[in-house]
């Protein structure tokens, strides 16, 4: 392969380079990513740590999942009538003013567990506010045949910082403590702050929302009206709420690894490593033109490793399917994000990241919950191959019945 091809195989990083705002962007939302993930270990270990108590730490998905469902509905809303900009740095100041209020429990270590569920709360609910204001970003920087790379250099940021944040969290906590790590959460804060900061007023380019529960119902109907939009998710959908596999792993490690915890922990390693690879390798993929056809693929690709994985009792081969999964999945959104950024009105923009945002919260959450309850009546190794088998019919059916997502190239739509 000439160096040519072989850099083309490789992420497209044209954004960064074209588009200093940009830039500023991913590295500030990179850095805040990191913490973010430091944050979710910290937490977790915090309420076990004061509780031992499942039922505690079940508490704290809770209050993490509600606010992001709720108020990102009408936050979507809110986008679409508003600048985008301001929007996103008030939700990242709030963020910052709750994980410092967090390093001071952590540092005084005399409150009750409601209290760092409160703040957990109220922090993911700022979170969900500036979520549909930076999904307008990339669209709205970049040109059409860079929105694609865009994407991907943020989800592959996104990706490393899942696979660095919790080991750095580890560190941390052991040689300083739960109040340091809420504290550099806090910092990391201010570099988000400062690559938005730089970025121009981006009010919606359209017909601005009209408020309230009108505004969210006009956005629903573009949701279930528009076909390439509607198969988009509904693809995530098959591929999180069917054939989520993580609640089964302890499970099926226990049924067919012999119940190795070293293997158990490789195995959502394998996923991370599978998504990070996909996306470092994906310039062909931004570059093909024809993300829903991507799409449809990544997410067959998902459901087929998974079936297959369940079917295996190697667990070097297990590993290696889960790693395929991963690289599935992540074409499979990156594709999607594609399809919705491209597809959707500036003016509707706002609304429809707010349900991505909620299809990519509650999917894997719910599908965590059917497979598990399935892997009750029946096996860990039933539920997974079950939950593969569905994926693939309900991509198969996505595919069948929405042929736009087969078209060579995207049409977007004006508003």
């Amino acid at each position: 392969m000439s160096p040519t091809g072989l850099s083309r195989a490789f992420i497209d990083v044209r954004p960064l380079r074209t588009s200093p705002v940009f830039r500023r962007l991913v590295i500030g939302r990179t850095v805040s990513t990191l913490g973010g993930f430091m944050t979710m270990v910290t937490v977790m270990y915090q309420v076990w740590d004061m509780t031992h108590s499942t039922a505690w730490t079940g508490a704290l998905g809770v209050a993490q999942a509600v606010p992001m469902v709720g108020v990102s509905l009408f936050a979507g809303a809110w986008a679409d009538r508003t600048d985008r900009r301001r929007m996103y740095l008030t939700g990242t100041v709030g963020a910052a003013v709750c994980s410092a209020l967090l390093a001071v429990q952590g540092f005084t270590g005399h409150v009750h567990v409601v209290v760092v569920l409160v703040l957990v709360a109220v922090q993911t609910s700022f979170a969900a506010l500036g979520a549909p204001a930076a999904g307008v970003f990339v669209p709205r920087l970049l040109p059409k045949d860079q929105v694609a790379a865009g994407l991907a250099l943020q989800q592959v940021t996104g990706q490393a910082m899942m696979l660095v944040g919790p080991a750095v969290a580890g560190v941390v906590l052991g040689w300083w403590g739960i109040g340091v790590c809420y504290l550099l959460d806090t910092l990391t804060f201010g570099l988000s702050f400062y690559g938005a900061y730089g970025l121009p007023a981006l009010p919606p380019d359209g017909e601005k929302s009209r408020p309230g529960v009108h505004g969210v119902l006009d956005g629903l109907r573009f949701l279930t009206g528009h076909r390439a939009v509607r198969g988009a998710l509904l693809t995530d959908l098959a591929a999180t709420f069917l054939s989520f596999p993580v609640s089964l792993f302890p499970l099926v490690n226990a049924e067919r690894f012999g119940d190795d915890p070293r293997t158990l922990g490789l195995f959502l390693s394998a996923l991370a490593v599978g998504g990070v690879t996909a996306t470092a390798l994906s310039g062909p993929v931004t570059r093909f033109g024809r993300p829903g056809l991507v799409m449809l693929c990544g997410a067959g690709v998902w459901g087929a490793a998974l079936v297959l994985f369940g079917l295996s009792t190697s667990p070097w081969l297990g590993l290696g399917l889960l790693v395929v999964a991963g690289a599935g999945d992540s074409a499979s959104v990156l594709a999607r994000s594609t399809i919705v950024r491209i597809h959707t009105p500036d003016a509707l923009l706002g609304r429809v990241t707010a349900a991505e945002v909620i299809v990519g919260q509650a999917g894997p959450n719910l599908g965590n919950v059917r497979g598990g309850l399935l892997a009750g009546w029946t096996s860990g190794t039933v539920s997974l191959i079950t939950g593969g088998l569905m994926c693939l019919a309900a991509v198969g059916a996505v595919a069948a019945t929405t042929p736009e997502l087969r078209e060579e190239s995207p049409r977007p739509v004006t508003p």
